[in-house]
């Protein structure tokens, strides 16, 4: 079985990760789709993020309807910091056998030299599925300098650009501006009924 691991804070989940995921599920002929909430991640400690509970039920809403889509509580059950290379290991001993295809955009991967524990990381997937934007410079033969064997890993999703995040989004809801099509019904739906998002400047 091939699983992809798509992790994020997902704050809140839009169309931009729904496609991104899609493709990821078409192009690399995956099985199935871990959305991967994370909770408290260490590179976001100075942003307000929504609380876990209210992006779980965005997720659960943004994912139901698609039954390769999964929400894993991997990082949910366990207390921090969330490394990647821990999340993988519990995934691998959960799906024994499994291929793990690991997501990550094109500056993860850029950066991931300087991850916790990067070289097991690679060991312990079958392969990363890089989400690249047009705009990003990966210096793939630096990087097997740095990481041996990480370019036999390395899968390129091609997916279209949309200039979308989940902070723009955030922000047009604070200035009540426009975002309605940028989030799937169900999450705007939600975000209507709750007022989410109204009274943060993040």
């Amino acid at each position: 079985m091939r699983i992809g691991v798509f992790g994020g804070t997902f704050d809140p989940p839009h169309v931009g990760h729904l496609i991104l995921a899609a493709e990821a599920l078409d192009q690399l002929g995956l099985e199935r789709l871990l959305w991967v909430l994370t909770p408290d991640p260490p590179h976001k400690q100075e942003q307000a993020i929504t609380s876990l509970e209210q992006r779980l039920v965005l997720v659960q809403a943004a994912i139901a309807d698609n039954p390769r889509f999964e929400l894993s509580r991997v990082e949910m059950d366990r207390p921090g910091p969330h490394y990647a290379i821990d999340t993988l290991r519990l995934l691998a001993a959960q799906f024994p056998g499994a291929e793990l295809i690991y997501l990550i955009g094109g500056d993860s991967l850029r950066d991931l030299p300087t991850w916790h524990a990067p070289h097991e990381l690679i060991d312990g997937v079958t392969a990363l599925g890089v989400m690249r934007r047009p705009d990003d410079q990966v210096d793939l033969a630096g990087l097997e300098q740095a990481l041996p064997g990480i370019s036999t890993r390395v899968k390129w999703i091609d997916a279209p650009l949309l200039e979308i995040s989940s902070h723009q989004i955030r922000q047009r809801i604070h200035r009540g501006q426009m975002y309605r099509y940028y989030l799937p019904d169900p999450v705007y739906q939600i975000i209507c009924a709750t007022g989410m998002y109204k009274d943060l400047s993040g």
